[in-house]
Parts: C-alpha cells; structure tokens; sequence
C-alpha cells in the first residue's frame, strides 16, 4: 500500500471531547462511561480531549503567544487527528459550558468534514438544549452532526458512587445507535477526503 493512501480498514480515530472544566464537574463519570463502551468496540481507537488539560484564554488571537500555543499544543494535534468526535456537555443556563466554546472557537480545519456525536448530562432537560445549540455551531464549522444522542435526566441519580450505571440497558442502546451513525459518517468522510479534499 501506498503510504499516502488511507488505510480505510484501521480504526477511525474517534476524540471524545469533555465539555465541562468545572470544580466538581460530573463529567468525567458520563465520560468513563460513554468511553468504555466506545473502547469495547473494533471500529474506534478512543482519545479524550479535556479542557482541564489545557488553560485557554477566552481572548482569541491570530498569532497566539508562544505561552498559549503551548497550551493549544495540548489539545490541537487530538483534534487534527481524529475522524470522528463525541462531545460529552452538561447544560448551563440553558447553553453550553464557555469552556466548551472557548475549545471549539481556537479551532476550525480540525474540526471540518468530519462526524459529531453528543453525550449529554443534566437536570430534567438531560442537557438535550445544549446539544441543539451545539448542532448550529458545528454546522458553521462544516462538521456533520448525527442524530441520535445520548442523554442523561437527572444525571447524578443514574450512577453508583463507582461510576457505574444503575440501569444501563437503555443508555447502552442509545450509546450504540449513536456510534453505529458516527461510524458510516466517519468512514463515509474519510473515504471521501481521500479522494477529494473538503472544499469548505
């Protein structure tokens, strides 16, 4: 094989994205979840891309500061080499956590011509107004969202002090219709680039 041809047979590399940087965040409990059921599965190879990790300023630049391309350093390369992303967002105020945009707004080619699932968490709305939010702005940014989420109501009644769902068949369900549509999406656009470049 050409070393510049794809291999459309090895895992797409799928960025789970965490939404939340906040002080007693229950995001990475949905997120240990969602992972371990995407890690169990022979299409995906998993990568976490965590807020947490890096210190964005929320003041953009064109030419950012050595300081700050040290932080993008280490969230930008994730995203550049996925094929696929799940967002994992709890819901503020109605919306999306600034963290969350702040991530999204330092990048653009990383996330074009390319699949986005959501794993929501929250109150009685399970995040889901989020997540709509959410489809608008990746639609600016040429990113195709599926449909089908998963979502949790009344997220912390759900898990175990362990992290472990109480009732997980349904959530199992829902994490599975979701990865099977990132799957196609994601190897339907990878194929497609490799012939054509995204013109966006």
């Amino acid at each position: 094989m050409d070393i510049n041809t794809p291999d459309h047979t090895s895992p797409l590399k799928l960025a789970v994205v965490m939404g939340s940087n906040r002080e007693g965040r229950f995001g990475p409990t949905v997120a240990d979840w969602f992972v371990s059921r995407a890690a169990a599965r022979e299409d995906f190879q998993v990568e976490v891309v965590d807020p947490a990790d890096a210190d964005l300023p929320t003041a953009l630049s064109y030419d950012p500061s050595p300081e700050v391309r040290t932080e993008l350093g280490k969230v930008t390369p994730k995203l550049a080499g996925a094929d696929a992303f799940v967002v994992v967002t709890p819901e503020y105020n109605h919306s999306f956590p600034a963290t969350l945009k702040s991530l999204i707004d330092w990048h653009y080619d990383e996330w074009q011509a390319k699949p986005v699932g959501f794993v929501s968490y929250g109150g009685i709305s399970g995040g889901l107004r989020a997540v709509e939010q959410l489809r608008q702005v990746f639609a600016e940014l040429h990113a195709v969202t599926v449909r089908d989420t998963v979502s949790f109501h009344n997220a912390g009644a759900h898990f175990d002090d362990e992290g472990n769902h109480r009732d997980p068949a349904a959530p199992d369900a829902a994490a599975k219709t979701m990865l099977d549509q990132l799957s196609w999406w994601a190897e339907a656009l990878r194929s497609a680039k490799s012939v054509r470049p995204y013109a966006g």
